[in-house]
């Protein structure tokens, strides 16, 4: 019988830290990736995000993110595509960790996105998690370069983005809340730029995503 790995390869792959499994999140997994959201991801006297998606009433919430989680998966497409890796965290669903590769078989480039519980704010778990994709974007996906963004004043995912080897690479206005506008500073990082771990990455399963991606065995 034909498994859901075999129909959708991304379900097959894992990605392993010391602390962290982070997988293309399931339909199993939204309803925990809800409870993570809604039991709070950041300050409500601030908003981190571009879109305000975390100042949604919960019952309002849950239904978006499913929603979001479902389009990312249907429009992935060798070309252009979104992953949205569930983070977990002693066998609990904690964040989220977006990898994106637009125009990716010519660019090569990689942009991430990211949010945790506030519960498990401030243990470097963020950056773990994104050490994770960028050493997988970089080493089996055959990505050159690497963006990110946040705004001016969030000293802390800026912080990660800078230790990691991240340059400023100009700003942009956002309107985060109807009534206020940011700031928002992007950062680049090349792959030769890229300051690694101390622990290496396991993943299992990207043969089958490399070539779910296009991208054979020649990334």
């Amino acid at each position: 019988m034909t498994t859901i790995e075999e129909v959708w390869p991304l379900f097959g792959l894992e990605l392993r830290t010391p602390r962290l499994v982070l997988r293309p999140a399931r339909d199993e997994d939204i309803p925990a990736v809800v409870d993570a959201a809604t039991a709070g991801v950041h300050d409500p006297a601030v908003m981190p995000f571009s879109f305000p998606w975390t100042d949604q009433a919960p019952e309002v919430m849950g239904p978006a993110i499913a929603r979001y989680h479902w389009s990312m998966r249907a429009a992935i497409q060798p070309q252009s595509w979104t992953v949205l890796f569930a983070i977990i965290h002693d066998g609990v669903v904690i964040g989220v960790q977006d990898l994106a590769g637009h125009q990716f078989p010519q660019l090569r480039e990689v942009s991430t996105g990211s949010w945790l519980t506030q519960s498990v704010h401030g243990r470097g778990l963020g950056k773990e998690m994104r050490q994770a994709v960028l050493s997988f974007a970089f080493d089996h996906l055959g990505a050159r370069e690497a963006t990110s963004g946040a705004a001016e004043w969030n000293a802390s995912s800026l912080g990660v983005s800078r230790a990691l080897g991240y340059t400023d690479d100009g700003i942009q206005r956002a309107v985060t809340r109807p009534d206020t506008a940011e700031t928002m500073v992007r950062l680049r990082v090349r792959k030769e730029d890229f300051v690694r771990p101390a622990w290496e990455l396991e993943v299992s399963g990207v043969g089958p995503v490399r070539e779910f991606l296009g991208l054979g065995d020649h990334a």
